[in-house]
């Protein structure tokens, strides 16, 4: 157990991470302590890693109470979830994501952090909606669209903040594939461990190589990126 807003059990070789603060599962500093926290966990005793949420709320982003509460609050939550989001990223172990429900903002993030993306059917929305509520979007989100997604959806997907369904969201590239909610963390437990039996160092190393370029581009701009949006 992490702490109230996460809890994490092992099932065989697959360490599944259930993201529930009772309410939206927003990205507060609490929650991605717990991240971080359970990444580590992964790496010591699992060999891939499930991420999910609550039926119908995956995740909300980050928490807007302290991204309105003041600039060096607001400043401080985006830094250290650009760093969470960024291992999560790189994590070296597959990472399976099980989207239980909405996924906005931040919360797309994390969707586009995975390896594996496995979504609810349902009316469910997907997507970046920053621009949509009157936030410039960060480096860190266009720039791990730009890795994930289509590149015809990336406009609509970023600049536009369109918001998809479950099914639009696979043709875009937030997901792989979708489950009737009864069967979503079946099928991303199933895909988990058909990757754990992939080698390990192979699966690590390529990773890290595949995605390294954009993960130190995100860090070394990040400050940059804060400041810029302030000034505008």
């Amino acid at each position: 157990m992490e702490g109230q807003v996460l809890s994490h059990q092992r099932d065989g070789d697959v360490l599944v991470v259930r993201m529930d603060d009772g309410k939206a599962n927003a990205l507060s500093p609490a929650m991605l302590e717990a991240l971080d926290g359970a990444m580590a966990e992964a790496e010591a005793n699992a060999k891939a890693l499930v991420l999910t949420g609550r039926p119908g709320r995956f995740c909300a982003g980050f928490d807007l109470k302290i991204m309105m509460s003041g600039f060096e609050h607001a400043t401080a939550l985006v830094r250290q979830g650009a760093k969470v989001l960024m291992r999560l990223y790189m994590h070296p172990q597959p990472v399976v994501i099980a989207c239980s429900g909405h996924a906005l903002a931040g919360g797309a993030l994390v969707v586009l952090c995975g390896d594996h993306r496995v979504g609810t059917q349902g009316d469910f929305r997907i997507g970046l909606n920053e621009v949509a509520i009157g936030m410039p979007l960060p480096i860190l989100a266009h720039e791990l669209a730009r890795d994930r997604l289509d590149p015809r959806h990336f406009t609509s997907a970023t600049l536009m903040a369109e918001q998809m369904s479950p099914e639009l969201a696979v043709a875009a590239g937030y997901l792989d594939e979708t489950a009737a909610a009864d069967a979503v963390m079946d099928t991303a437990l199933a895909k988990a461990r058909q990757l754990a039996e992939l080698p390990a160092q192979p699966y690590k190393l390529t990773k890290r190589s595949i995605r390294r370029r954009t993960v130190d581009h995100i860090l070394a701009t990040v400050e940059d990126n804060i400041r810029e949006f302030t000034i505008g």
